[in-house]
């Protein structure tokens, strides 16, 4: 990671971030990460073997011209990103799922991508009034500004009074 900015600032660090600091309708952008060949490779070859992610020869002749990341490695930076800089590292209780996940443009190796989260909405859970669920988009942009992947992501946290 390169750099981190934030365009609308949190009232707590990371460290000491509960549900009450997740306001609805907030955005924020962090970091930036360039994605390598090598990276590539490496995750394909463990996890999405598939030519067109693990063989930079093979790639050339598949429907994208050339070496892309595997959705699931594009997801996996976006989640790096957003659990470095988003989520509480002391009030998370871990995620019931993932909404409208889409891979909107192929990642290259050379792509350099940033993080914009938009807070949707936060509201209490209705079983326990000791957490609260947090809906927030989540983008991976490329350095034209154009999203490689949206998601909506669930999170549960921790109420201040629950910690």
């Amino acid at each position: 990671m390169d750099d981190s900015r934030c365009t609308d600032g949190f009232s707590a660090p990371i460290e000491d971030r509960y549900f009450e600091d997740y306001r609805a309708g907030a955005t924020y952008e962090y970091g930036s990460v360039t994605v390598t060949e090598e990276e590539i490779i490496r995750f394909a070859s463990q996890y999405d073997p598939q030519s067109l992610h693990a063989d930079p020869v093979a790639a050339k002749q598949g429907p994208f011209g050339g070496l892309v990341a595997s959705g699931w490695h594009t997801a996996a930076l976006m989640m790096q990103l957003f659990a470095k800089h988003y989520l509480s590292t002391v009030a998370s209780l871990g995620s019931p799922g993932v909404d409208e996940l889409r891979w909107l443009k192929p990642v290259r190796p050379g792509d350099r991508l940033r993080l914009r989260l938009h807070t949707l909405d936060t509201r209490l859970s209705r079983s326990d009034r000791r957490r609260g669920v947090v809906r927030t988009r989540a983008e991976l942009l490329d350095q034209d500004d154009e999203p490689v992947l949206r998601v909506t992501v669930v999170n549960l946290l921790r109420t201040r009074d629950g910690a």
